[in-house]
């Protein structure tokens, strides 16, 4: 490729290839305030590597399809995106990674909305492209200062509840569409003086004619409220106020703030500016603000097109949530153990280091911005417990729902039998024990003073969740350069 110092028909009229228009700069040093992107790009044949990613970083910054006057009234260079690496992806052919370079100028500060129209605003559905996934960012410090962060964080959290030293409990309410409210409020009561921390609504119960929102409300509330006077500990349920329009979601979190509920939930369906909406209120209130993740498997597991749920957690833990569900690993839901840990080093910590083992591309500084709160729900049960606490850690929400409510003893039992679990492994860390290799002995040696998590281990104990994959694989080993 021509060095772009030495073109001298960058303003000839017609059409030019985009690495000829300066988006392809193999010698480009990103600047420390610069936005940095991964993606992995699959060209049509014909297309060469350099090009494709030429046109990913032209048509995500300032170019069109053809030369414009008009660039001239502007100080072009400094505005667009800027390719300066393409390697192909080692094992798999035809797939390569491209480095995209953004200068900051280039976004409105404080909003993800903005941010994401640039960057998988359109390019995703361009010609020259067979396949465009964006694996991993780097979103600098001077810009992720002009975000809120999690309306409280895991430390807040925590001293909100009074909780320390271990994972968090909870359970989604089960079935999760179709009960009365009152009977859905006596499942929160159940499992919440079982000894879980938390109960959750789902994705989709929002306020349909079987239930409205506002008896759920009344009727979740009055078992979270018997549940603390019964066990004197702090609980909570995630009222979900997802509606259809920001009044109505306003409404909803006003009344469940004024019932005394520490935490109301949203969806990541309700769109980015919504999400950050929520997040203001939720810190000007006082309460705690879990997301669902619903949806985002619709972009994000296939592994050569879509945006990868690291990308996701960055934007999250910018527009201001205080939980948001991340994998388990395992359990019932896709989830590769090292990838789904460089997902909660994403939220939790406030310096994460690029690792290609864990699919992280970059270095990432929050600079303090609070941590976010992972949720590992999913078919997980309490004969898993060693396995959460050695994958997961211990800032984590395990939430079990079938494995709470489906208990052949009855919901309380099913709570008690995850209480239980927890803190007998936990103990056996603290006593130095390797409860990863010891964990079954353990559980089984509870669970004799247990009769609620002996029955969980003999229902549920062989239960696993295990596919061959057929995937292309998410985990990028160091790329070599392309030819």
């Amino acid at each position: 490729m021509t060095d772009p110092a030495e073109r001298t028909d960058r303003w000839a009229a017609g059409v030019l290839p985009y690495a000829e228009m300066g988006y392809w700069q193999p010698d480009y040093e990103p600047k420390p305030t610069d936005i940095l992107a991964a993606f992995r790009i699959t060209p049509q044949p014909g297309v060469p590597p350099e090009e494709a990613g030429a046109a990913v970083a032209g048509e995500s910054s300032t170019a069109t399809w053809t030369v414009v006057w008009t660039d001239r009234l502007t100080s072009h260079e400094h505005y667009q995106a800027k390719c300066y690496s393409v390697t192909a992806v080692p094992g798999v052919e035809g797939q390569y990674i491209a480095l995209i370079a953004y200068d900051i100028d280039l976004f409105e500060e404080g909003s993800i909305a903005n941010l994401t129209s640039s960057i998988i605003g359109n390019v995703f559905g361009f010609k020259a492209l067979r396949a465009l996934r964006l694996e991993d960012m780097r979103i600098p410090s001077h810009y992720a200062k002009t975000f809120q962060g999690p309306a409280h964080g895991i430390v807040m959290e925590r001293e909100y509840l009074g909780k320390y030293g271990r994972p968090l409990l909870g359970a989604t309410t089960k079935p999760k569409l179709g009960l009365s409210a009152r009977n859905y409020g006596r499942v929160v009561y159940e499992a919440l003086r079982g000894g879980l921390d938390f109960t959750k609504d789902d994705e989709n119960i929002n306020s349909q004619p079987f239930m409205r929102w506002r008896d759920r409300f009344l009727f979740s509330m009055e078992g979270v409220n018997r549940a603390q006077a019964a066990t004197g500990e702090i609980k909570g349920h995630y009222l979900n106020v997802t509606a259809a329009t920001m009044e109505d979601m306003y409404e909803r979190a006003e009344f469940a703030k004024q019932l005394g509920s520490i935490i109301v939930m949203i969806d990541l369906t309700v769109g980015y500016t919504a999400i950050q909406s929520m997040a203001l209120w939720a810190r000007r209130n006082g309460v705690l603000l879990h997301l669902h993740r619903a949806g985002h498997g619709t972009y994000t597991r296939q592994k050569n097109h879509g945006v990868s749920f690291r990308v996701i957690a960055k934007w999250m833990r910018l527009a201001g949530v205080d939980h948001i569900h991340a994998g388990t690993v395992v359990g019932k839901l896709e989830g590769d153990p090292n990838i789904t840990r460089g997902f909660y080093d994403t939220l939790r910590l406030n310096h994460v280091p690029a690792d290609p083992g864990k699919g992280l591309y970059f270095d990432q500084d929050w600079a303090s911005l609070p941590g976010c709160m992972p949720v590992a729900s999913g078919g997980i049960h309490a004969g898993q417990m060693h396995q959460l606490l050695d994958y997961l850690g211990e800032d984590v929400i395990l939430q079990f729902g079938g494995g709470t409510i489906g208990h052949p003893m009855g919901v309380a039992a099913g709570a008690t039998a995850n209480r239980v679990a927890l803190e007998a492994m936990i103990k056996a860390r603290n006593e130095g024990r390797e409860f990863v290799e010891e964990g079954p002995d353990i559980l089984r040696s509870a669970a004799k003073h247990c009769k609620e998590l002996e029955m969980a281990l003999s229902t549920w104990g062989d239960i696993t969740y295990q596919y061959e994959s057929t995937d292309v694989p998410d985990v990028v080993a160091t790329p070599t350069p392309s030819s």
